[in-house]
């Protein structure tokens, strides 16, 4: 890991780039150390949302929920347009006791989707999500957690 790397020294003077290693990590299913690699991100850039984001992504993969919900909300205080952090927090609602409060954030989120190949795959679930929730079929129990 690049922070041992670091901590004990290496011959590779370049800097470690501690958000790209959180975001290979993330995708090597490696949640915790991925979670890691964010912390030392954000310590090199405070309050970066985008990082905030990634480490809420990494809590709701190793089952803290609480933890993400709460760091979705506090990219949401600096951020109230910040989609991923709508989405996010939208799906930890939709699975909660009272998944109609992720309406609002389900229309934050699709008021400014994120564009791409990847990205429409989340717009349609979203969609698919809020007409269920808005006509009172969804059950959260179907509710992926990722």
């Amino acid at each position: 890991m690049a922070f041992w790397k670091k901590l004990i020294g290496s011959d590779d003077p370049k800097a470690v780039d501690y958000y790209q290693e959180g975001v290979d990590l993330l995708k090597a299913g490696k949640f915790h150390d991925a979670l890691t690699s964010f912390r030392l991100a954000l310590k090199e850039a405070p309050g970066d949302a985008v990082v905030l984001q990634q480490i809420a992504m990494c809590y709701t993969r190793i089952g803290l929920v609480d933890d993400a919900a709460k760091t979705y909300r506090h990219v949401l205080q600096k951020n109230p347009s910040a989609a991923g952090a709508h989405y996010g927090l939208a799906f930890i609602l939709a699975r909660g006791e009272q998944p109609e409060q992720s309406i609002p954030h389900l229309e934050a989120f699709l008021a400014n989707p994120p564009q791409g190949p990847d990205a429409s795959a989340h717009v349609e679930h979203a969609r698919m999500t809020l007409a269920q929730l808005r006509a009172g079929t969804h059950d959260p129990s179907q509710e992926s957690p990722f």
